[in-house]
């Protein structure tokens, strides 16, 4: 091949990977800014804003709406978010908690996302390396981030105490700070990822209410029976709502406010936890899909 074929052909080679490095960047930029903007769509239009909480090592990325302060608030944490292979942000597509937080009315109510979420590392980097957030998502560290930003919300807003409310894996996060804080009135749970908890701490008298879907394929309700018989034992203060037409991700929000009425108490004798009552039947208070009637 001549010499200026060869120059020209190498000029072109370059210039491809440097558009294609230039496209692959700017796709990074637009998913980020993307998701970024459907946050905020949901928080703003339920009258939440938006602030970063310093947690070292991370800067945690909250949504709040505090009408009285004094008062109790519930408190939501963020699923697992994007975590598939590849990912260059883990900030959720479809941010299910704050979805579920946008449909709560009480008066204090506040969301935090999951480290790395929207937000970077305390020392200003916008982004986190890869491992914090897909081989340490339930590390000690990220746990203790949470009890430091609840600290600054407590402190900041005067809270006498918190309802927890975890989705996904977050589900753990908000057990592990259940079974840890004495400020924690109660701990709710959508399809939470209760097998990710690395240090349960006392739940026995945490009242508890978890919610699991008959159609998720990623968190099976054998998941809730192992941290019910392993975590939990026989206790008066937990109890759950099977929803049949429910997945991972969809069917909880249209219903929450809803769900969000069923009682959350320590009541009664304490009792085990029957991995057959997971059976699709209807027992009382438990929601089922009903099939259409077939057309005359």
């Amino acid at each position: 091949m001549p010499q200026n074929t060869q120059s020209n052909f190498r000029k072109t080679k370059l210039s491809i990977l440097g558009l294609s490095i230039l496209t692959l960047s700017g796709c990074l930029l637009q998913n980020h800014y993307m998701r970024h903007e459907v946050a905020h769509r949901v928080g703003h239009a339920a009258w939440m804003l938006d602030r970063e909480i310093p947690a070292a090592p991370f800067s945690l990325t909250a949504y709040e709406r505090i009408h009285e302060r004094g008062g109790t608030a519930n408190l939501y944490i963020e699923g697992d978010g994007s975590l598939e292979r590849g990912s260059q942000d883990p900030s959720p597509k479809n941010p299910v908690a704050l979805h579920l937080a946008s449909k709560d009315k009480a008066d204090n109510v506040i969301y935090i996302a999951r480290p790395c979420q929207y937000s970077g590392l305390l020392d200003g980097s916008d982004r986190c390396p890869v491992e914090e957030w897909q081989g340490r998502l339930y590390a000690p560290e990220v746990t203790r981030s949470y009890n430091t930003a609840m600290n600054e919300i407590k402190k900041r807003y005067n809270i006498s105490g918190f309802n927890l409310i975890g989705f996904d894996g977050g589900a753990a996060i908000a057990a592990e700070l259940a079974g840890q804080r004495s400020d924690i009135l109660s701990l709710r749970t959508v399809a939470g990822k209760l097998d990710k908890i690395r240090n349960p701490g006392s739940l026995d008298d945490v009242p508890q209410r978890h919610f699991i879907g008959g159609q998720d394929e990623e968190v099976p309700p054998s998941v809730l029976h192992s941290y019910m018989k392993s975590v939990i034992g026989p206790t008066k203060c937990a109890d759950y709502t099977f929803i049949q037409e429910a997945a991972h991700m969809e069917g909880w929000v249209s219903k929450w406010p809803e769900l969000l009425r069923e009682p959350v108490t320590c009541h009664g004798e304490p009792k085990g936890f029957d991995a057959l009552e997971l059976l699709p039947y209807d027992p009382p208070g438990v929601f089922t899909a009903r099939p259409k009637p077939a057309k005359p």
